[in-house]
C-alpha cells in the first residue's frame, strides 16, 4: 500500500529569537499604547469639544469628540460590544504571541495589541459607565471621520497583516504553502532520499 510522507513542519523558533520578537512586539504595545492616552489627554486639555482646527485646510485637522461606537461612529448603542471585542483581540494575540517566529508579525501584533488596549483603556474606564465608556478622537480626516491614534495603529497593523497574508507568511516565520514537494522542489530533488537543501522557513 503507497503511503504519502508527512508534510515537513516548520523547524521550531530559537528561544533567544523568540524572546527578541516578543520584546518588539511588547515594545510596540507600549509606545502605541502610551502615544494614544498622552495625545487623548492632550486633546482633552486643548481642544474645545466639536470644534474643528484646521491643520492642513480641510483635509486633516484636530478636532475632539467622544465616540460611543466603533469607526465613522457605527453602532453607537453598543459600546459594550467593541470593550468585548477588544478584550477578544487582546486574548487572541496573546496566544498567538507564543508561536511567533517572524518580524512582520510581531510588528503586526505588536501595533494591534497597542491599538486595541488603548481604545480599551477609554472603554473600560471613562464615562458613562464601566465598559461603556467613550473613546477619545480628535484627528479629523477631511471631515469624513474622526479618529486618534489607536486607529492609526490598528489599521496599520491591518494592512501589514494583509501584506503577510498576501506573501504567504505564516506567524511562526514559515511559508503557507510548504508542502510535502517543497523541500525537494528547493533543493532540486524531485525522489525521495535525503534533502540537502535549506530549510523552507523564513523568518521575515
Amino acid at each position: 500500500m503507497d503511503t504519502q510522507p508527512d508534510a515537513p513542519s516548520a523547524p521550531p523558533v530559537a528561544p533567544v529569537r523568540r524572546r527578541r520578537l516578543l520584546t518588539l512586539l511588547l515594545v510596540l504595545t507600549v509606545v502605541v499604547g502610551v502615544a494614544d492616552q498622552v495625545t487623548k489627554y492632550l486633546a482633552e486639555a486643548e481642544l474645545t469639544p466639536g470644534e474643528l482646527v484646521p491643520v492642513l485646510g480641510t483635509v486633516l485637522g484636530l478636532q475632539l469628540v467622544y465616540n460611543p461606537g466603533a469607526a465613522f461612529s457605527f453602532a453607537t448603542g453598543m459600546t459594550w460590544v467593541f470593550t468585548l471585542v477588544s478584550v477578544a483581540v487582546v486574548v487572541v494575540i496573546a496566544r498567538t504571541s507564543r508561536r511567533l517566529g517572524s518580524t512582520g508579525w510581531a510588528v503586526a501584533l505588536g501595533l494591534l495589541l497597542g491599538g486595541s488596549l488603548g481604545n480599551l483603556v477609554d472603554r473600560l474606564f471613562r464615562e458613562p459607565a464601566f465598559a461603556r465608556g467613550h473613546v477619545v478622537d480628535f484627528i479629523s480626516y477631511n471631515g469624513w471621520f474622526v479618529g486618534n491614534v489607536a486607529d492609526i495603529a490598528i489599521v496599520a497593523a491591518a494592512v501589514l497583516i494583509a501584506v503577510l497574508a498576501l506573501l504567504g507568511r505564516e506567524v511562526d516565520g514559515s511559508r503557507a504553502d510548504d508542502g510535502p514537494g517543497a523541500s525537494a522542489r528547493g533543493s532540486g530533488r524531485t525522489g525521495p532520499g535525503p534533502a540537502t537543501g535549506t530549510s523552507g522557513t523564513d523568518h521575515v
